[in-house]
């Protein structure tokens, strides 16, 4: 077409060089060990009043789900995928649902409901505190 240049082979050459390099860009932005980070020390979520018994709450900012049983006690778990590290976002009653591949999880026991996970949700020590949920390591 006139007016309009063709790509040069040193152009051409290029872009062919830089298309792996991009590749490595887009894996180190994959959600491997530097994933959605878990709690490392313990976190109030909350008024305790906020899981009732028999249901679960999710707690994005954090990446913890809380469900508490019949008796009362609590329950949390890591919402951190154990098939490729994507936060779950999503709960559907008792149920956890990843957005990455569909994977779901029980948020009451952690267990795998649906693959591609095949591994349970990590289990975090949680506790009620004056009226408050606290959840993580040393909690």
């Amino acid at each position: 077409m006139p007016g309009r240049p063709s790509a040069s082979r040193r152009t051409l050459l290029r872009g062919v060089a830089l298309t792996p390099v991009a590749g490595l860009g887009a894996a180190a932005c994959s959600p491997g060990d530097a994933g959605p980070a878990r709690p490392t020390a313990p976190v109030d979520l909350g008024d305790e009043k906020e899981v009732a018994p028999g249901s679960a709450t999710l707690y994005r900012d954090h990446n913890v789900v809380v469900s508490r049983d019949g008796d009362g006690s609590l329950k949390a778990y890591s919402t951190v995928c154990t098939h490729a590290g994507c936060p779950i976002n999503k709960l559907k009653g008792t149920t956890l649902v990843c957005p990455c591949h569909g994977s779901e999880f029980d948020a009451r026991t952690g267990e795998v409901l649906q693959a591609p996970a095949t591994a349970p949700l990590k289990e975090l020590p949680v506790r009620a505190e004056n009226g408050r949920i606290v959840a993580g390591p040393e909690a």
